[in-house]
């Protein structure tokens, strides 16, 4: 016999819209991010025993990226879903293999280690397909080793529920940070602490310990306790903002240039577009083109589809010969003129901007470098000297558009007074 039991019992209040989403199925992707006690781990095991026995067609994988952390982990809190659920009677579980079965019906639960990605595969599955797919820590996996694993289990069914749950890694530069940001239609973006969670659930103590920590180190508590990207000291830009920019606002723009930063090899052309409010310090990021092994013919063709009127560009010099084959092509563009410690100048204009505007929506590429663009640290853990040359050419894109304003800027490099660009 099924005990009843109230999910409100189980679920924290926080997690009382995301469960009607999973019950309702109005995304596929679930990223569940938060700090030590949010429970975020607790209602993705109770989503995944009841979403198996409410749906049978439906089984699922519960994956950590090594082996070894599987059975304390994934393993023992499904366990723990089932104990609090009353529904022991119909679950058989095992350890070798590792698996949960429902047993009225042969449904399974599988738990994978993708060490080796390319090598996860699903298992023989009495019936039905997997629906449910659980990434705990999600930020130990490799942005490929995901798109790998979904790959071989988001097939074969109607619908699809995968969850992400992480403590947000300290730096902004970690791909799982970056990820979140990400604008999709099927992703729904959680954030839990453990502030919202009844407190008897957790137990006195937990509460003790986490003042504790925010008295002596408010920064490790803000990361583990509350879940926030505290940053690792080596961010460069910590004046950005990510909105949509709306083509009414972009009408009345009338400051606009443009930038571009050739493409070699593997290092992907960008093209951007933006406006800088010189009187408020702000920069509005709205346009960019960013491919990787474009010709120079396809390039000046899909940069004049944005720049109907061929409005000045200003590109790398580096490459004279290139300027003169873009400039042969019909594209209006001049080179960027070099000047003593250029990209430092550049960069720390940047950096003293009230304000960075990034339009998520129609700049990925260009959101994606500037939040994460960290300095470089050496063999001993300390932050190296100037900025790093990678993942950086839509900040040098923009640095070449704006080198007008910032030709006059006086800005200090280390100790000394530079003046100039590139």
């Amino acid at each position: 016999m099924t005990t009843q039991v109230a999910l409100t019992n189980l679920i924290a209040p926080s997690f009382y819209d995301v469960h009607h989403a999973i019950k309702e199925e109005r995304y596929t992707h679930f990223w569940l991010k938060g700090g030590r006690g949010s429970t975020k781990s607790s209602l993705i095991s109770l989503e995944i025993i009841l979403g198996v026995m409410r749906d049978p067609n439906a089984n699922a994988v519960a994956l950590r990226k090594i082996k070894e952390n599987l059975r304390e982990s994934v393993y023992e809190q499904l366990l723990w879903a089932i104990d609090v659920l009353g529904v022991s009677h119909l679950w058989h579980d095992s350890v070798s293999p590792m698996s949960l079965t429902y047993k009225p019906t042969g449904q399974k639960i599988i738990f994978r280690g993708a060490d080796k990605p390319k090598k996860v595969k699903s298992s023989k599955l009495r019936r039905g397909y997997i629906k449910y797919v659980w990434y705990e820590e999600i930020d130990e996996f490799d942005a490929g080793d995901i798109r790998t694993i979904n790959q071989t289990f988001l097939r074969g069914g109607p619908k699809f529920i995968v969850f992400y749950s992480f403590n947000p890694p300290k730096s902004q530069r970690n791909w799982v940070n970056a990820e979140v940001l990400e604008p999709r239609a099927d992703r729904l973006v959680h954030h839990s602490t453990y502030e919202t969670v009844p407190r008897h659930w957790l137990g006195e103590q937990f509460f003790v310990e986490a003042e504790e920590l925010r008295k002596k180190n408010l920064d490790a508590y803000e990361h583990e306790y509350l879940g926030k990207v505290t940053g690792t000291g080596g961010e460069v830009f910590r004046n950005l903002t990510f909105r949509e920019i709306g083509v009414k606002e972009i009408e009345v723009f009338d400051r606009v240039k443009r930038g571009l930063d050739f493409g070699y090899a593997k290092d992907p052309l960008h093209y951007a577009v933006m406006h800088y409010d010189k009187t408020r310090k702000r920069l509005f990021i709205f346009g960019e083109i960013h491919k990787v092994r474009m010709s120079n013919r396809s390039a000046v063709t899909e940069i004049k589809k944005e720049n109907t009127g061929n409005r000045s560009i200003t590109a790398d010099s580096a490459e004279p010969r290139t300027i003169n084959e873009f400039r042969e092509l019909g594209l209006n563009i001049v080179g960027a003129k070099k000047g003593p410690d250029s990209v430092e100048h550049g960069v720390k204009f940047l950096e003293d901007l009230e304000e960075i505007i990034i339009d998520p929506v129609r700049c990925p590429n260009t959101k994606r470098e500037f939040y994460g663009y960290e300095l470089d640290r050496d063999g001993n853990g300390n932050f190296k000297d100037g900025y790093p040359d990678k993942d950086n050419h839509s900040i040098d894109a923009v640095r070449y558009a704006l080198e007008d304003e910032m030709r006059n800027a006086r800005v200090k490099v280390g100790s000394k007074v530079k003046i100039g660009v590139r």
